[in-house]
């Protein structure tokens, strides 16, 4: 108990960590206690109600409009015995100090706290950027006052929020679905996603052939040797001066060349016949352009950029981004989680400087100290960047033995990027080369190749930022060329034509999602966590391995806002918003006036307010609502199918589901009406997919009972296709299966798979089974592929051992040997081996990959070197092994993909089809037989 003999003072915090840490800096005269955060609030329901307010017309708002926006906090329930305690605690001190986070949210939570406790003591504010010892007797000797703006500015906010929920959610209810809501920053997030979906589900694939090159160097007259790989790989990028078509010269609705993009557009036949008429033709480099590389290091972390990256490297959530930094923050580890700023403090630039020079090598600190910028509209750069805590950063290593997993990924991915922040440049030398062969048919064929090398990495020594683009390459990889000059004669020892596919544009992430509300000024760094949370709660959205996927009842949200309210959901209204509660809390603008102009409209609005100009959003709410058919709003068209039936989904109260009808009818047909399985995305409703749910009834289709278990044998209709089921077994169907014509016979001779074929001389099982990608046998890890599935339940236990003893294939070729075997790793344990691959030689353990570096060699890289190499990739996340294959052709065709020039038949001249109006003579047709192209 305080003693009142001596000057004491209680310190309030919001949680119980927070308190303990702050409590271990400062003397007995100071008690610390949290307020578990959020002590008062707008009433969640009537019952939160006050009695004497529960007659009141505004008292389910919770905001008395009429008289000044005045709100209606009550004390939380699960926070009135702290609250109680916090009251009695400060009767019996001399002074408070309030120590809640030092943004708007934190400087509201501080004045609900004096509003509810009403201490007759002083009352100051304590505020702080990090929880270091320093920090604290700096913050409590330096006090301020509560600042009314940034309170005025929070409140406003909460004001707002209620305002716009309590007033469009119930048209929601009316017209979609009850117990519904919607949000002002949740619903234009859901918007976002929905309009993703909706260019997903408008997207029709192209297909485009190129030939890719590979090239050997022959020395030129007079030169002594080749510097560098003796071979490398060059791609198709012209044919007789025109460009070769690329994904970007394709309209992703159509699926056709851009008008006037003035390309060639190769199939398969024009791309193979194009390889076999520059097969064995020399190769000549035209031109070889050199310049400098240099890349100037990421700023600092802020909370955007810390979500982003925390998703991209180790799959974080923004939630368990956001509550492992507020652990790391209120025990000591970082500064502030939630800034908007990229400013470094003087402390922190010079304990980064120093630690570089220790760590690094004086050579990699620059000259002078890095001061960054940021992009953010209204950022605070009062504040700073999330970085390590106090004048002296800990290393990783340092703190790994006091923190969790999670916790010591995020604090090792902070101070990389901090580090990071004020070293040196990256600089090298990048390279392009132009080469060109003269056809048999006398056409000039242009191949382009380019390299980079960094002679040195500055500072992605410590960090190298990742990509949503899955396939992007790497900042830290090199492509080594040979040391080429013009006139430098090459020949082709493979020429293969390779085959690509357009894609949809890729599924928001939380962390695309994030970087796309703060690129449009929507939201603020204390908000991100919470919207990402509440439209995956609401249902509006779900998360499917990172990929964001609106559901349908998102899409009917949407539809309805975006044609009875399109305010309310544009993106620069919410913005414009968001700078107006900026003003707020600058102290340039009254959050009244900004109030009662967007609840009750205003006559002096400017023409970009449209809402306030309309009479505000109650009036606007009020009038549309009878304008909105609920019909029209829940039907989501899809296409027109060959019956010239319009296909919808319609949101139902028990799900959605599909339904068709002739323009002219009104007669609604049983048959004419199917439910959507679980988990099929919008954009998987192809107008095949719709002919296979309605051709499985539903979805689900009974074909009798199993003789002998008598478990009713079911037809259904999955996210990748239709199945047989029968009580726990699975089994897709067969290719050439139709589930219209399916027969009881046929679904039980599926359901016999996967089928065991006995065990080889070690023990392992053999088994052969259908699979996404088509029919294999398998032991362990271990897969082949099967030539057709009829061999499923025909392939012996022999036959099945023969092809697991033969190399794997991809695409006509054996898997290459490794270059070198090099034992397992002294740190996991795994097998280390070195490869050949695209960008020359790398060593990996199966998980990650790491590229030898320049002046490495297969053959003199030591284990040590190769760890240290694995354990840095480690550091920065997943391997990108998967970034190769997602440039191939689909699946069903990589038989087909790539072939070799000499396989072609040079005797047929097939030419190339011409997507633009013709230049010239040379201008080709398209071949008379045109490869079918497939969706992805």
């Amino acid at each position: 108990m305080p003693n009142e003999a001596r000057t004491t003072r209680l310190v309030i915090v919001e949680s119980p960590s927070k308190a303990k840490t702050i409590a271990g800096y400062l003397g007995p005269d100071y008690f610390v206690e949290a307020s578990f955060g959020h002590v008062r609030d707008l009433p969640r329901n009537a019952a939160d109600v006050p009695a004497k307010y529960k007659g009141e017309a505004w008292a389910r708002l919770g905001v008395d409009v009429d008289n000044g926006f005045h709100a209606l906090y009550v004390v939380s329930p699960d926070r009135k015995a702290q609250i109680a305690k916090l009251t009695k605690l400060s009767k019996e001190v001399d002074e408070i100090l309030l120590a809640t986070d030092e943004d708007r949210e934190g400087e509201a939570i501080a004045w609900h706290l004096v509003e509810t406790i009403k201490p007759k003591v002083p009352v100051k504010r304590m505020v702080f950027h990090e929880i270091t010892k320093p920090a604290i007797q700096a913050a409590v000797a330096n006090p301020r006052e509560i600042d009314r703006d940034l309170v005025d500015a929070q409140e406003a906010r909460r004001i707002l929020d209620r305002l716009y929920g309590y007033e469009v959610s119930p048209v929601l209810w009316k017209k979609v679905m009850p117990r519904l809501s919607a949000g002002r920053v949740q619903s234009v997030a859901t918007r976002i996603v929905v309009e993703r979906e909706r260019q997903r589900m408008a997207f029709r694939t192209a297909e485009y052939w190129d030939i890719l090159a590979t090239l050997s160097v022959q020395a030129k007259s007079g030169q002594q040797s080749i510097e560098g790989p003796r071979t490398f790989n060059a791609t198709l990028i012209a044919l007789d001066g025109d460009r070769i078509a690329t994904g970007k010269d394709f309209e992703p609705t159509t699926g056709q060349v851009k008008p006037g993009a003035g390309v060639v557009h190769l199939d398969e036949a024009g791309a193979r016949g194009l390889a076999a008429r520059v097969a064995d033709r020399p190769f000549t480099v035209t031109r070889v352009e050199e310049k400098p590389y240099r890349r100037r290091p990421y700023a600092p972390f802020i909370t955007s950029t810390l979500q982003q990256e925390a998703a991209r490297k180790m799959r974080f959530s923004a939630s368990q981004t956001m509550r492992t930094a507020q652990r790391l923050y209120e025990n000591g580890y970082i500064t502030y989680m939630r800034t908007d700023s990229v400013n470094l403090s003087e402390t922190a630039l010079t304990a980064a400087r120093r630690q570089i020079g220790e760590l690094y090598g004086a050579n990699n600190v620059p000259p002078q100290p890095r001061r960054y910028t940021g992009k953010v509209k209204n950022a605070q750069e009062a504040h700073e960047a999330i970085r390590p805590a106090g004048d002296n950063f800990r290393t990783p290593g340092e703190v790994a033995k006091e923190l969790s997993t999670d916790e010591f990924k995020l604090y090792e991915l902070i101070w990389r990027r901090t580090i990071a922040s004020q070293m040196t440049d990256a600089v090298g030398n990048s390279v392009s080369v132009r080469i060109r062969a003269i056809s048999t048919s006398g056409e000039e064929v242009d191949f382009g190749a380019s390299g980079k090398t960094i002679t040195d990495p500055g500072f992605l020594r410590a960090y190298v930022e990742s990509s949503d683009d899955e396939n992007a390459e790497a900042e830290d990889a090199e492509r080594r060329l040979p040391n080429l000059v013009k006139d430098q004669p090459l020949s082709a020892e493979e020429l293969a034509a390779t085959g690509h596919h357009t894609s949809p544009p890729s599924r928001y992430t939380e962390a695309s999602l994030v970087k796309a509300l703060e690129e449009l000024g929507i939201g603020r760094p204390s908000t991100y966590e919470s919207i990402m949370r509440t439209i995956q709660d609401r249902g509006y959205v779900e998360k499917r391995g990172q990929a964001l996927i609106p559901s349908f009842l998102a899409f009917a949200v949407i539809g309805l806002l975006e044609g009875h309210y399109p305010r309310l959901v544009d993106y620069n209204f919410t913005a414009a918003m968001e700078t107006q509660l900026d003003d707020i809390a600058g102290g340039d603008h009254a959050a009244l006036d900004f109030l009662t102009s967007f609840y009750f409209g205003s006559q002096t609005a400017g023409a970009e307010d449209t809402i306030a100009a309309a009479g505000g959003l109650k009036k606007m709410v009020t009038e549309n609502l009878s304008s909105i058919d609920a019909r029209l709003v829940n039907s989501i068209p899809l296409h027109v199918d060959e019956a010239g039936r319009q296909v919808v989904v319609r949101v139902g109260r028990y799900g959605p589901y599909l339904q068709r009808h002739l323009p002219d009818s009104t007669e609604e047909l049983a048959e004419d009406r199917v439910s959507i399985p679980e988990g099929v995305a919008p954009d998987e409703l192809t107008p095949e997919k719709v002919t296979e749910l309605y051709l499985g009834g539903g979805g689900e289709r009974s074909l009798g009972d199993d003789p002998v278990t008598g478990e009713t044998v079911s037809l259904k209709s999955g996210r990748f296709g239709p199945y047989v089921q029968a009580g726990e077994r699975k089994s897709s169907l067969f290719r050439t299966d139709s589930p219209e014509t399916l027969t009881l016979e046929q679904a039980l001779r599926l359901l016999q798979l996967p089928r065991a074929l006995g065990k080889d001389p070690e023990g392992h099982e053999i088994s052969a089974a259908n699979g996404r990608y088509g029919p294999y046998v398998k032991r362990g890890d271990d897969f082949r592929s099967l030539e057709h599935e009829d061999r499923l339940f025909t392939v012996t236990l022999d036959e099945a051992l023969a092809l697991l003893a033969q190399p794997k294939t991809r695409q006509r070729r054996e898997a290459k040997p490794p270059l070198r075997e090099m034992g397992p790793d002294p740190v996991t344990e795994k097998p280390m081996v070195i490869k050949e691959g695209r960008f020359g030689p790398y060593v990996t353990d199966g998980e990650y990959n790491a590229s030898l570096r320049r002046g490495q060699t297969p053959e003199e890289l030591t284990v040590e070197q190769a760890s240290e190499m694995l354990a840095e990739k480690r550091a920065k996340g997943p391997a990108p092994k998967k970034k190769v294959a997602a440039k191939k052709a689909p699946a069903k065709k990589a038989a087909d993909d790539k072939a070799p020039a000499k396989k072609a038949s040079p005797a047929k001249k097939t030419a190339a089809k011409k997507a633009a109006p013709a230049k010239k003579a040379a201008a080709k047709k398209a071949a008379p037989r045109k490869a079918t192209a497939s969706a992805e």
